[in-house]
This record gives C-alpha cells, structure tokens and sequence, in this order.
C-alpha cells in the first residue's frame, strides 16, 4: 500500500514537471498602456478615484463598479468575494447585501475591510482599506425601491450563505415572492441592508513596463489633506 501510495506521488511530481503549471509560469504581458506620476495625481483622493471611474466607464470595461471585498473572522479566516459598488463620495464607498449573510456576520464582528477595483484592460487596480458601517433604513429604503422588481423579490428569496438542498426550492420561493407581491409593492426586508466603508488608505495602481509599476498611496489624516506617498511596485 505504501508502495503504491509512493508511486502515486512520483507520477504527480512526473506530470507536473510538463503540466499546466508551466503555461501559466509563461503567461505575462508587458503593460505599456499608461503611466502615473505625482504630479499627475490630485490632492484628493475622490478627485482621483472618479476621474479614474470615468475612465474605466469610458473605456468599456464590463461591471466597472465592481469591487473585491475582504472580510475576516473573528478568527482571522479572511472571505474573498466581487460585490457591486452603489455609490461612493468623501464618506464612503457603498453596497447592499442580506444582513445574515457571511460578510456581514464578519463585518459585524470585525469592521476592518478591504476593497478592490480590478480594472484589467486599462492595467489598473484601486485598493481600498477602511472601516465598514451599517448605513440608515432611511439610506437603504431609498436605494431599495430603485431595483428591479424581480431583484426586490431575490432579496426576500435568498437566506444568503445558507445551504440550500436543490435550486429548484430557490425557484419555488421566488415564485411565492412573486405571488405574494404581485401588485408590485415589495417592502424593504428587515433582513436586508447596506453598508459604507470609510477609507484610511487608498492605493492607485498603474502597470508599468518591466513590471515597474507605478503606486501612490493616500493616507487619511484626519480632517486634514491627504497625505501621498510613491509605493516601490
């Protein structure tokens, strides 16, 4: 059996000397497509991540308000997930989500986040870390009755991070939504809500050639100007 298990392992190690690994070692481009200087960039930080945003929109890009967002257990087991931005200004980056949901029973035990902007096409990434807090039912309502009425009845549908068996009991409780509220009035569920994360830092990220990548970080001082300082890439 040990010897069996042995043989096993060496032919792992066999495939991988020729496996896929290889082509993903291979696999780079050379960015070339912009720089980033300090005398580029504006004092704000905002300034700098709407004016980055229109370009991102103006280029194209799929989901550009899509964001990364890490959270972290109380036992420091960090969660990874993509979640649309919904809007941001000097107080905040936002999003919605149930309240039952892993990331907010993370942030309800440990408000330290992190946010991602991956703007890919135009080699760029914003990285974002800050604090998350529980917005208004008067914020979160007003946003509510601007979805769809079919992603308004999602949110009553889903216990978001539960197990669920089969999709077809999804199906089956979205079309009970459905019946329920079919005059079109979908109240705002107690179970669902919004959150805003405040940055302390914020990293603007520009691909360079020969992987010299070009980062500035703001840093929030208090009520003051943010102070700016050239990362080594």
């Amino acid at each position: 059996m040990a010897r069996r298990k042995q043989n096993h392992i060496m032919s792992l190690e066999s495939d991988n000397e020729s496996g896929p690994g290889d082509e993903l070692a291979g696999m780079r481009n050379n960015y070339t497509q912009g720089e980033l200087d300090e005398a580029q960039l504006l004092s704000d930080p905002f300034e700098q991540f709407e004016t980055w945003f229109q370009q991102a929109r103006d280029a194209g890009i799929l989901e550009p308000n899509a964001m990364s967002l890490a959270t972290a257990s109380p036992t420091g087991q960090t969660t990874l997930r993509t979640v649309l931005c919904k809007g941001y200004d000097r107080s905040g980056f936002v999003f919605y989500t149930n309240l039952e949901s892993t990331k907010a029973t993370q942030i309800a035990a440990n408000s330290n986040v992190s946010l991602l902007f991956p703007w890919i096409k135009l080699e760029r990434q914003v990285i974002i870390n800050g604090n998350a807090t529980r917005m208004s039912n008067v914020e979160v309502l007003k946003y509510f009755v601007t979805r769809p009425f079919e992603s308004r009845l999602a949110a009553w549908t889903s216990q978001q991070s539960s197990v669920v068996t089969t999709r077809k009991l999804l199906e089956m409780k979205f079309a009970e939504m459905k019946r329920k509220f079919a005059n079109g009035e979908v109240p705002l569920p107690s179970f669902w809500g919004g959150y805003r994360v405040k940055p302390r830092t914020i990293e603007f990220w520009q691909g360079r050639a020969s992987r010299l990548h070009d980062r500035f970080l703001y840093t929030a001082l208090g009520d003051g100007p943010w102070k700016i300082e050239r990362l080594a890439p």
